[in-house]
């Protein structure tokens, strides 16, 4: 029962602050239904293309989930199940939520660009080139993290029979599914986009197929070795981020959302069967005292993407508000999504709370594999059909998210690495002038992007997710920082940011300092390439986000003074 009350309180609240703190932010700062976007304005066929606000919604919450509230949230279990709901709500609701909202709108406000393009608006060119410089660095994490996540959950051991097979294991069937789920996305795109079908319609043609990939999946699979799908995987998403979005991004993360609701509802009715048949029971205690180190900051690092993400500002501001047909549907879109994702962030809580005592003995490779496990365990007994089926389902579920958030990552990247080497004057790559063309087109950036993100997701997962927390919280702290500019240099309220901006710049400053020291001591006693890796990357970030604080502190400063 305890884990029904859980699931209720979240759902309860979380709709409490949609309904009013969201609808207080967008009376605050000017919601426009009557404001031409630049989806509309500037429409080129490519990236800027108007969605329909229930395909944007799906892209949107697809990018933004990935795997972060899975893996997250059931990390941080170990300092107890009241923490970590605490973050989740309180932190969907006042500080990923307001982040993800005021970052959609502040872009869509500003001609679709990205959060580097507001910040010199408000804070200088200097800025910008700083900021740009550091997000490009997380976005290598993200291309690493979540390349290493995806390949892994495919690969199948080397010496095994290759190519399509039968009796297919999980690795192989999840494989071979999101293979299909790529044609079938290309195949709904020229559907809606070209030959002229409704979205119902269209969207009844999309969810039926996706019943098909998973029949045909959970009877045939893919095999290839970690490293060919690595490579593979390299290739689809430079790809995807190179084409134009109606064709692959728009709706393959419309239809995966379908997949990620259909996993949530799953969850829900599976927490319900367990409250009143007892056939599993919620077993994190309240409060515990972790082996990841103090509560402040280690804990709204590690929950990251359930309570707040700064990953989702760049998507915020890198393709959703170029998609995005009318002002009134950010609310739902940049705040919205944000709400859902911490209510996945409790159901995956409540997840790793069925299958506690196994995962805290390391039962489990992944938490991916805990949720799964979690959640199925509700159904049925380990090894039953059911069980089997249910928990291959949602380790596919996982999957696709994570290849979602990768190829919009590499989409982001593409337009961030061409922004750092174009001048105020020159709109595209085609304007710039000698070598700075070459470094501003777009198969230059993303081919630079895709093959370092991929060597390093080619390495040990553990070092690189290890500063992913971190940068992510981190940009998060940043990008609050530069909307709240924003809002005060264009004379809106923009005060419900500084507490929000204040926390999470000390929680990751932090987070870092104390992972440098403990990284110089590494290196001290002859460390190995990752304590290396780690120092480099969280030393040059910690210098980034100081010079852009004190930017930022300028910046409020000369503001102050007008005001006055």
């Amino acid at each position: 029962m305890t884990a029904l009350l859980i699931i209720l309180a979240a759902i309860a609240l979380l709709f409490l602050g949609y309904v009013f703190y969201g609808s207080w932010l967008a009376k605050q700062w000017g919601i426009d239904p009557k404001r031409t976007t630049p989806a509309k304005e500037m429409k080129d066929g490519v990236d800027y293309v108007a969605a329909k606000p229930a395909v944007l919604m799906g892209h949107h919450f697809s990018s933004i989930a990935g795997a972060g509230p899975i893996n997250g949230p059931i990390q941080a279990a170990a300092f107890g199940w009241v923490p970590v709901f605490l973050w989740c709500v309180i932190g969907g609701i006042f500080f990923g939520g307001l982040q993800d909202f005021g970052s959609l709108f502040a872009s869509v406000r500003n001609g679709g660009k990205s959060v580097g393009e507001i910040i010199k608006s408000s804070m200088g060119k200097t800025a910008k080139k700083l900021f740009i410089i550091f997000a490009l660095l997380v976005l290598i994490l993200v291309i690493a993290s979540f390349v290493n996540v995806v390949a892994g959950t495919f690969f199948t051991a080397e010496g095994a029979k290759m190519g399509f097979v039968t009796n297919p294991t999980n690795n192989q069937t999840t494989a071979l599914i999101s293979v299909l789920f790529i044609i079938l996305a290309v195949i709904y795109g020229i559907l809606t986009n070209k030959c002229g079908v409704k979205t119902l319609p269209a969207t009844i043609i999309g969810i039926a197929g996706i019943v098909v990939s998973i029949i045909v999946g959970l009877k045939f699979g893919l095999a290839m070795t970690r490293t060919t799908w690595i490579i593979l995987i390299g290739v689809y998403i430079a790809v995807a981020s190179l084409i134009p979005v109606w064709i692959m991004l728009q709706p393959r993360d419309y239809l995966s959302s379908f997949l990620l609701y259909g996993m949530m509802a799953v969850a829900i009715v599976g927490i319900v069967i367990s409250a009143f048949t007892g056939s599993a029971k919620f077993t994190v205690p309240a409060f515990n005292n972790a082996k990841l180190g103090s509560m402040f900051p280690t804990l709204f690092i590690t929950v990251a993407c359930g309570a707040c993400s700064g990953f989702h500002s760049l998507i915020s501001t890198g393709t959703s508000s170029k998609q995005l047909d009318n002002e009134k549907n950010a609310k739902a879109i940049g705040y919205g999504s944000m709400l859902i994702e911490s209510a996945l962030g409790i159901i995956s809580l409540i997840a790793v709370g069925m299958v506690y005592s196994k995962w805290s003995d390391g039962g489990f490779g992944s938490p991916s594999a805990a949720f799964g496990a979690g959640i199925a365990t509700m159904f049925g007994a380990e090894g039953t059909t059911v069980y089997n089926t249910i928990s291959a389902l949602l380790t596919l579920a996982v999957s696709v998210f994570a290849l979602t958030s990768l190829d919009t990552g590499t989409r982001l990247s593409r337009f961030m690495f061409s922004e750092l080497f174009l001048k105020d004057s020159e709109k595209t790559w085609k304007e710039a002038k000698g070598a700075r063309k070459l470094l501003a087109h777009p198969l230059f950036g993303t081919t630079l992007m895709v093959v370092v993100g991929c060597i390093l997701g080619g390495l040990s997962l553990s070092q690189i997710w290890g500063l992913f927390g971190a940068a992510n919280q981190l940009l998060a702290g940043i990008a609050l920082m530069a909307v709240a500019a924003w809002l005060g240099e264009v004379g809106k309220n923009n005060k419900m940011f500084f507490i929000p901006t204040i926390f999470m710049l000390a929680a990751t400053l932090t987070f870092l300092v104390k992972t440098i020291i403990a990284k110089v001591q590494a290196v001290a006693a002859g460390a190995p390439w990752g304590d290396w890796f780690q120092l480099v990357f969280a030393v040059a970030m910690v210098i980034l986000a100081v010079i852009l604080v004190i930017e930022g502190i300028k910046t409020f400063s000369k503001q102050g003074k007008k005001a006055k």
